[in-house]
């Protein structure tokens, strides 16, 4: 019904049941306006917040005291707060088909998993339904249900949260934690500051004078059963990776991996109980994995993390490592990949999801800092990697050259020195810190060591995109045009590979033959947009008050004006090595050129993008002569674009080049002429 994959998330909520005589009310608790209540204005604080009932239940029995209730209902009705009827698109509830299929009760957390069923009638003719019904957070939900019913499987974790919350740790723009944020009346300023602290979990040492324990209660990962036993080792490897980071916080085995014990072994462990986190291994086609944490909105503390492993993502790291290094390594010139090396892409793709639950968000910036040179460099990558952090999308290391001779191991990104970092910034104990205020001088201290060490800098807010060295799929420092030619070369070789590679099994379809072809049209196109964002671009560097220099500093002009002749001499001459007849004519009778415009389109709207040109104006307003003039931005893509014009003799322009020619007229033809264009200087 096009209404999401098991496991996906359907919202979270703080609630708290509360006794009303002889009702029971289940109640929406919200942390994001708080006072200490100590503080005078905490009394005003509580009376503007009503937390609201969700539901209300008659007091059935008693028993030692305490109230008995039935909550069947809360599962088995359309209740708004936690609703599914939007991720099927359906309008009625019918609760005669609804029921709950089992529950299940642990030390810390209840589970219950209902079937759920929604009426979608045909539409009357009136015209309603035809649009999607918003989902929480924003967005729509899943395309309108065909007319029919739609049952659904809703499973219900309602955890405990601890008695007494943890000390809290202030989030800093600096660095790249996921964070929980109120707004704090009772601060003494002369308004209500929003007050954010990070998302990490409890770590205590079992001896705090020690510069590296054990901790009292480490972080522990479980892996799921059903993960394929040839697999089981590098999943744990993939977890017991963050091992130095959390050294560097000061504590030894601060995170472990432990496989589930089998029924025989334990038959009370479930992956379903919140004291176990657990890496779950679904049998999914979606390419993909994620890392969600549950934690406590008071303080920020991580309670417990279940990572979705999908099946398929290995199908996706596999394309990965062969468009992107294939070149490189000998394991990789053949399909499929060797388990030896399929094992490290699983490890890698786990490590990243561990990451992202041990509280860190994506960081784009890092892997910028690291030159070009160096990261060629067999030395450097056995020491440091190709990218100073395992939580930025710059998979594997493109930029080397077979005649560099790097051990493939190190084609692979690592736990880095910003995820060592960032891990003691966050979870490193400050002695005699009471509270959270008593920790920000420290905290200032460190976040300090990015200035003569730019390795450990996370993006920046607000850069809105400009920044050329907060890219997705980069690899390499921000002057992408050497990155980019130097991964241009690997992928002329990658062309030569694809057909020995993928025609290895007699009787078997070309279909990986035309999987990889697109991905690596893809790459191609990828990679060549990294040099669009140098114009019109900005180095940044998030600083906070008391830190010199800027935040934003322009691209120089002669840098912004060679990517122009770059992308004029790469992206928009016709791509020879990509066409290939003795591929293409067994992948399909005709598209070629459809391809290539698809690729070149992609360079294309990037490169005249609205915000692009906006920002070249802005630039020339303040730098004057010393700024990359739009009109003569504009000029110099549209000499590389009808480059046959300015040229001696007849021109010879074939249908690659009419078609692009096209899509440029096209572009500003739409950013000029369309029905949103914009009223600004772009235009």
């Amino acid at each position: 019904l096009g209404a999401g994959y098991g496991g996906q998330a359907a919202g979270n909520r703080v609630v708290k049941w509360e006794r009303r005589g002889d009702r029971v009310l289940l109640r929406a608790v919200s942390y994001e306006v708080v006072a200490d209540p100590s503080s005078p204005i905490a009394r005003a604080v509580e009376a503007a917040n009503n937390n609201p009932i969700v539901m209300a239940f008659n007091v059935e029995a008693e028993k030692d005291g305490n109230a008995v209730i039935d909550v069947t209902r809360l599962f088995t009705t359309d209740v708004p707060e936690f609703s599914g009827r939007t991720r099927v698109g359906a309008r009625n509830f019918d609760a005669s088909r609804s029921f709950v299929d089992r529950a299940a009760a642990f030390p810390e957390n209840i589970e219950v998993e209902s079937i759920q069923t929604y009426n979608n009638p045909p539409d009357d003719g009136g015209g309603r339904g035809g649009a999607p019904a918003p989902v929480p957070g924003g967005g729509r939900g899943a395309a309108p249900a065909r007319p029919g019913s739609a049952s659904v499987v809703m499973h219900y974790s309602m955890v405990l949260l601890p008695e007494k919350p943890m000390q809290p740790r202030l989030f800093d723009d600096r660095v790249g934690y996921f964070s929980t944020a109120t707004i704090d009346y009772s601060q003494d300023e002369h308004k209500a500051p929003a007050r954010r602290f990070i998302t990490r979990y409890r770590l205590e040492k079992k001896d705090p004078n020690a510069a590296l324990s054990e901790p009292v209660k480490p972080i522990v990962y479980w892996v799921d059963p059903a993960t394929p036993t040839k697999w089981v080792q590098y999943v744990k490897k993939g977890i017991e990776d963050w091992q130095p980071a959390f050294e560097a916080a000061g504590f030894k085995n601060g995170i472990i991996a432990k496989e589930a014990p089998s029924p025989s072994v334990d038959p009370d462990w479930s992956p379903e109980d919140a004291r176990y986190s657990v890496i779950r291994w679904l049998p999914s086609t979606t390419e993909n994995a994620s890392g969600p944490h549950i934690h406590d909105p008071r303080s920020g503390e991580i309670l417990e993390s279940d990572i979705q492993f999908y099946h398929n993502v290995m199908n996706l790291a596999r394309d990965w490592y062969f468009v992107q290094v294939g070149p490189l390594d000998p394991r990789a010139k053949t399909l499929p990949l060797p388990d030896d090396l399929m094992g490290k892409l699983i490890q890698y793709v786990v490590a990243h999801e561990v990451g992202h639950t041990l509280g860190f968000q994506h960081n784009m910036k890092a892997s910028s800092m690291y030159p070009a040179a160096k990261i060629r460099d067999p030395q450097f990558l056995k020491a440091h990697g190709h990218t100073p952090t395992l939580m930025d999308y710059s998979r594997f290391n493109y930029v080397v050259q077979p005649e560099d001779k790097v051990d493939p191991a190190d084609l692979f990104p690592k736990v880095g020195e910003y995820d060592k970092w960032a891990t003691m910034w966050g979870y490193k104990p400050i002695p005699g810190a009471k509270t959270e205020n008593d920790e920000k001088k420290t905290l200032d201290l460190w976040a300090r060591e990015q200035d003569t060490k730019p390795q450990l800098r996370f993006s920046t807010a607000g850069s809105r995109g400009a920044d050329p060295g907060e890219l997705t799929e980069a690899v390499g420092d921000e002057d992408a045009v050497a990155s980019t030619t130097l991964g241009l070369k690997n992928l002329e070789r990658v062309a030569a590979m694809l057909i020995p590679a993928t025609t290895t099994k007699p009787g078997e379809s070309f279909a990986d033959l035309e999987e990889l072809y697109g991905r690596m049209l893809g790459q191609w196109a990828t990679e060549l947009s990294h040099v669009a964002q140098i114009v019109g671009g900005f180095n940044s560097q998030t600083k906070n008050v008391g830190q010199q220099g800027l935040r934003f500093t322009p691209i120089a002009r002669e840098r912004q004006q060679r990517a122009v002749q770059f992308l004029n001499a790469q992206a928009f001459r016709t791509p020879s090595f990509l066409i290939k007849p003795e591929i293409l004519r067994r992948i399909e009778p005709v598209g070629v050129l459809d391809r290539i415009e698809a690729g070149q389109r992609h360079v294309l709207n990037s490169l005249l993008s609205t915000a692009r040109v906006n920002r070249l104006v802005e630039q020339e307003m303040l730098d004057g002569a010393a700024a990359y003039q739009a009109t003569d931005f504009l000029a110099d893509v549209r000499k590389g674009i009808w480059s046959e014009v300015y040229g001696d003799g007849a021109p010879v322009v074939d249908a690659y080049r009419r078609i692009l020619q096209r899509a440029y007229a096209e572009t500003p033809a739409h950013l000029i002429n369309a029905r949103f264009a914009g009223a600004d200087d772009a235009r």
